[in-house]
């Protein structure tokens, strides 16, 4: 066969696939090795389906006990940053909507309210007894003026059990350098009253600003994925770890350097936290706090003693930006209790990226070595960005794709 017609066939098949998901997203074909055609890569017993597409930009997921998926966009579509997405008992999307005239990350749904958040402000809507919004065109401004300069700006939000929620705002500059001459940064970093941390705030007061707010944890560069543990009543935040060693630092960082460090990593926070950025970061090999060059460290000088240690560690460059604690039952037991975490980004050092990862918890705690649950999100693009991830309440999780606009929906059969 000439290689125009063999790609032409290729086309065919993957464009028949395509259209085999949206007419019928239950009909999942696999082959022997559980990879699903134009869709993930899972372990044994587990399907995906894509539920939707064409939800460019979906960063974050919420979904209402009644079944209904709010979509957050990072990028407007058709001048709407939220979207509604409802299936029919076949599993068919028959109703999606948009609404919100603003980008930006963060979705929570709580107590029959739905938070949503832009690059500078959080939103809160009320919900009707179909988990619906009951006025589109009228949100409650709840947090007000915060900061954003268009670097790692997005305001992930999560919200637990006594009426807090928790907004991430992430630093605009990789290590406090904020002069653009000096390598060395100040002391203390006057960036810290204002970014690197998790604020939090109540959720049935209006227009609170940071001096209403509390700054609950600091020390975060930036912080996308996070949620809030039931098991433990605690949050759980991914850091964004920083970079540019080798090209701020050549005479201490080789390349190499710069491509397996600062590990990326995960905490447990409680009012007072202090992660220790912009003084120090965590070593990927070493796993343990070092001295960050903008303030004296030389890749080996320990520092941060009154830093905490993450609860987990992962390899650079991965960019967390979805966490999830599984409270479902549909799932294994091994599952239960458990984090998984999207990662949008890819690891030099693995030669590996794009996936969602899960981590067993035991006792609240971790109990092993995280491993790749969902993977093959580069089939059929070459930049796939796994990012948001949600929990049905039958027990199946949901994945956003921020670059394909794809939105998948993972479960496990017997």
């Amino acid at each position: 066969m000439k290689k125009s017609a063999l790609l032409t066939s290729c086309l065919c098949l993957l464009l028949s696939t395509t259209t085999i998901f949206a007419a019928n997203p239950e009909n999942v074909l696999t082959d022997s090795t559980h990879q699903l055609v134009e869709g993930l890569k899972l372990p044994a017993g587990f399907t995906s389906t894509v539920i939707a597409t064409g939800m460019d930009g979906a960063r974050h997921l919420a979904v209402t006990k009644q079944g209904g998926i709010y979509v957050k966009l990072g990028r407007l579509k058709d001048g709407k940053g939220i979207y509604f997405l409802k299936a029919d008992k076949q599993g068919h999307i028959n109703v999606q909507y948009g609404f919100g005239d603003y980008a930006g990350t963060g979705i929570f749904v709580k107590n029959n309210y739905l938070y949503a958040s832009s690059n500078e402000d959080v939103y809160r809507y009320k919900l009707n007894a179909m988990g619906e919004v009951i006025d589109r065109g009228k949100p409650e401004k709840i947090i007000t003026g915060l900061v954003n300069h268009n670097r790692d700006n997005s305001k992930s939000i999560a919200v637990d059990d006594a009426g807090n929620l928790y907004v991430n705002c992430g630093s605009y500059s990789n290590s406090c350098l904020i002069n653009g001459t000096s390598l060395q940064a100040p002391m203390p970093c006057p960036l810290l009253d204002s970014v690197g941390g998790i604020w939090k705030f109540k959720t049935n007061r209006l227009n609170q600003g940071y001096k209403e707010g509390i700054r609950y944890a600091t020390g975060f560069k930036n912080v996308v994925g996070l949620d809030w543990n039931v098991n433990t009543h605690s949050l759980f935040i991914m850091q964004h770890g920083r970079d540019q060693f080798h090209d701020l630092y050549p005479a201490l960082y080789s390349e190499e350097d710069s491509k397996s460090q600062p590990a990326e990593t995960m905490y447990e926070v409680h009012q007072g936290s202090d992660g220790g950025w912009p003084y120090v970061y965590y070593d990927a090999k070493l796993h343990k706090k070092i001295l960050a060059p903008e303030y004296g460290g030389d890749g080996k000088k320990t520092g941060g003693a009154k830093a905490q240690n993450p609860v987990m560690d992962f390899p650079a460059h991965l960019a967390p930006n979805g966490l999830l604690f599984y409270s479902g039952n549909q799932f294994p037991a091994k599952y239960r209790q458990g984090a998984f975490i999207a990662f949008h980004g890819k690891s030099p050092v693995l030669q590996k990226g794009y996936l969602v990862a899960f981590v067993p918890f035991n006792k609240n705690k971790p109990s092993g070595k995280w491993e790749i649950f969902a993977d093959n999100f580069a089939v059929g693009t070459s930049q796939p960005r796994p990012c948001g991830l949600a929990q049905g309440p039958d027990g199946s999780i949901y994945i956003a794709d921020d670059f394909t606009g794809n939105v998948y929906q993972v479960k496990y059969k017997k």
